[in-house]
């Protein structure tokens, strides 16, 4: 019985230990990240709860830190406004593309850019590392289907399950 036990927690610990690590972009150029993105497609997240039209902006502090102001609309794009203002900054200086977001003191998530058009940053793809959260960006509030599908695809084989995914409705 300890023997069968033992297996079942080694069997646990190996296969937590092989989930493939989430992988970044390999550089980020902040200056033309900052601005506004509009959501495409999201995982459902407890403070997107009934949004529409969700867009990010981001702008440079004199701190060096990032603002970011997340905007939505309640339960349709003509309900009440809903604006949260945070700041993010940069935890791998390496690359810029694992950054952390606070909104409100201690609390602050893991915002890392997995994908990105890195000739004219027109698209972008945000995860974190549990792969519970997950965001898919753009400078305009359509994308093309086939791109929204290809980059979907990576996620997959990034180790997201996209069953729950909502698809963000946007004014034209």
């Amino acid at each position: 019985m300890k023997n069968k036990i033992l297996a079942s927690i080694s069997l646990l610990f190996c296969s937590c230990s092989s989930t493939k690590k989430l992988e970044v972009v390999q550089h980020v150029d902040l200056a033309r990240y900052l601005g506004t993105w509009y959501e495409i497609a999201r995982l459902p997240a407890w403070f997107e709860k009934d949004c529409t039209g969700v867009t990010a902006t981001y702008s440079m502090r004199e701190d060096g830190k990032i603002k970011v102001v997340n905007g939505c609309r309640k339960g349709s794009l003509d309900g009440p406004a809903k604006e949260a203002v945070g700041k993010a900054w940069v935890k791998d200086k390496m690359t810029n593309a694992k950054l952390k977001v606070m909104f409100f003191w201690p609390f602050a998530g893991n915002y890392w850019i997995i994908d990105l058009d890195d000739k004219n940053y027109q698209y972008a793809v945000i995860g974190d590392p549990r792969r519970k959260y997950l965001w898919v960006l753009s400078r305009t509030p359509k994308m093309d289907e086939t791109l929204l599908n290809g980059l979907l695809d990576k996620a997959k084989k990034q180790g997201y399950n996209l069953d729950k995914l909502i698809r963000t409705v946007q004014a034209n």
